[in-house]
């Protein structure tokens, strides 16, 4: 390649990442998935538009799944596990049990309704079965929903590809005909168990290394993680077991595990992230062939209807209903399950190993994605007032980030004082740090000064505190009590436990 040539290609690759960036600003107030106007890029720069032909569904998949990994760490890095715990068993049904029904019921529907042989039928309602990752935290997180109801559907579309790829994979190849049931549900099994020890042992071993190593540089630190959360994909990927399953979990249990820079590895984090779904949906929008998606859209109605009004309400109702979910809930569970980039990186499977009809598949999931993420995405949060489970947003955490300084046997502590954070108002010595720990700069306002011990924090405040490397977690820990409870928060934490062993004790 030339210089001219790459010229050309770096112009063209940085105007269409700038314009995806501006496509984001202005789509993310209208409850839109941007991720569509990335479809519509690829489109317009494909065959049809500027001309660009690309039509090797092989690398798209290779490259699909890269993505889809750095998506799912993203995802697992920035869920809260206090907030996923209570509700893990029920996504993790949704994401078996729950899927299972939405296949036969869809594949059943299509097989008897369409023109359609059993094996496209199952390939069908394999393929559009699994929640999008990508599409669920774009959507969900500015939306101010009951946080149960937005862990059930986050942590749901991180567990629920590995069955579905394994579905569809064996689908696709010979096992069709020679595995049977008992053998697919051993692979699933195996796959999904391998793959989850597989992402808390990389993990917890990258959690240990990275809290006892000074790096030269607080931005290897961001690099770092991302890396073991790839070792975890790779890993499970090696074993035969799920890497999608494994890269989640390991961004899941890092995400919530006491790092360094914890700040500027989030910041990374989600940076790639949107890096890999610009890439992926541009990618995937230059494999499909506008001139074939209107005949395509008879049958994406038809399957997608299906989908969204039967198959998917039932799946949660088998699912949801043994946990006590109320109706309200799951009406919004069932209408938030959205599609995006999974069902058309699995759509490419069939491509790439040439089964017939495959193309047809694929551009029935493509327009099938489109359309109904353009008729739920826009019309969530009016579903979520509708049905009572939207709450308004009330931030009280404090962002903390810690550093290691391995020469001083100390360890530096930064913490911002958010809008809802109750520590503003209260003075440096009312937070009652552990021995050995100052608060020894505060930055406000663009001013850095040394505070005192009756200096008033004020939201907004960035403080840096100097403790001990064994005074770190206490002072973490009690700065998140102040910030949820206020200067008596020892008091109140305590007062609270009392209630709770009295409620208990009747």
């Amino acid at each position: 390649m030339s210089a001219d040539e790459l010229n050309v290609v770096l112009l063209v690759t940085t105007a269409v990442l700038l314009g995806c960036l501006a496509a984001v600003r202005l789509l993310s107030g209208a409850g839109l998935p941007s991720l569509l106007v990335f479809l519509c890029v690829g489109l317009a720069i494909g065959e049809s538009g500027l001309g660009l032909d690309f039509e090797d569904a092989g690398l798209t998949q290779v490259l699909g799944s890269v993505a889809l990994a750095v998506i799912l760490a993203e995802g697992g890095f920035t869920t809260d596990l206090r907030v996923v715990r209570p509700v893990g068993w029920l996504a993790a049904v949704m994401a078996t049990v729950g899927v299972f029904v939405s296949v036969a019921v869809t594949s059943g529907v299509v097989y008897l309704v369409l023109d359609v042989d059993v094996r496209t039928a199952v390939l069908l309602g394999a393929v559009v079965s699994s929640t999008d990752a990508a599409a669920v935290f774009a959507v969900l997180r500015r939306m101010p929903v009951k946080g149960r109801l937005r862990a059930v559907l986050e942590a749901e579309s991180g567990f629920n590809d590995p069955p579905v790829i394994i579905l569809v994979t064996v689908v696709t190849s010979s096992a069709w005909t020679d595995a049977g049931v008992v053998g697919v549900g051993g692979q699933i099994v195996y796959q999904l168990v391998v793959g989850a020890l597989v992402g808390v042992a990389v993990a917890w071993a990258g959690q240990w290394l990275l809290g006892r190593s000074a790096l030269p540089s607080a931005g290897l630190y961001p690099l770092a993680t991302v890396a073991l959360t790839l070792l975890a994909f790779a890993v499970a990927g090696v074993a035969g077991a799920s890497p999608f399953l494994a890269v989640y979990v390991a961004g899941l249990t890092l995400g919530n595990a006491r790092l360094p820079h914890r700040g500027a590895t989030t910041g990374f984090v989600e940076s790639l992230a949107w890096l890999a779904q610009i890439g992926l949906f541009v990618l995937l929008g230059l494999l499909a062939s506008p001139s074939r998606l209107p005949d395509a859209l008879p049958t994406a109605l038809v399957v997608g209807g299906v989908l969204t009004f039967l198959a998917r309400p039932l799946s949660v109702l088998v699912s949801a209903t043994p946990f006590r979910m109320p109706w309200r809930e799951q009406a919004f569970v069932s209408w938030a399950g959205l599609r995006g980039a999974v069902p058309i990186v699995l759509a490419t499977i069939p491509m790439a190993v040439g089964l017939p009809g495959a193309e047809r598949v694929f551009d029935v999931v493509f327009v099938l994605v489109v359309v109904f993420t353009l008729v739920q995405g826009p019309t969530l949060p009016w579903v979520a007032r509708r049905l009572g489970v939207a709450e308004p947003a009330s931030p009280r955490d404090v962002a903390i980030e810690s550093a290691p300084l391995d020469d001083l046997g100390a360890t530096l502590v930064q913490f911002s004082v958010g809008a809802g954070s109750r520590i503003a108002g209260v003075e440096v010595a009312e937070l009652r740090l552990p021995p050995g720990s100052v608060v020894s700069l505060v930055l406000r306002g663009g001013e850095v000064f040394v505070p005192g011990t009756a200096t008033v924090l004020r939201a907004g405040d960035h403080a840096l505190v100097v403790t001990t490397r064994a005074g770190r977690e206490p002072v973490e820990e009690r700065l998140r009590a102040v910030s949820r409870a206020g200067r008596l928060a020892g008091w109140y934490d305590a007062v609270l436990a009392t209630r709770a062993q009295e409620s208990a004790g009747r």
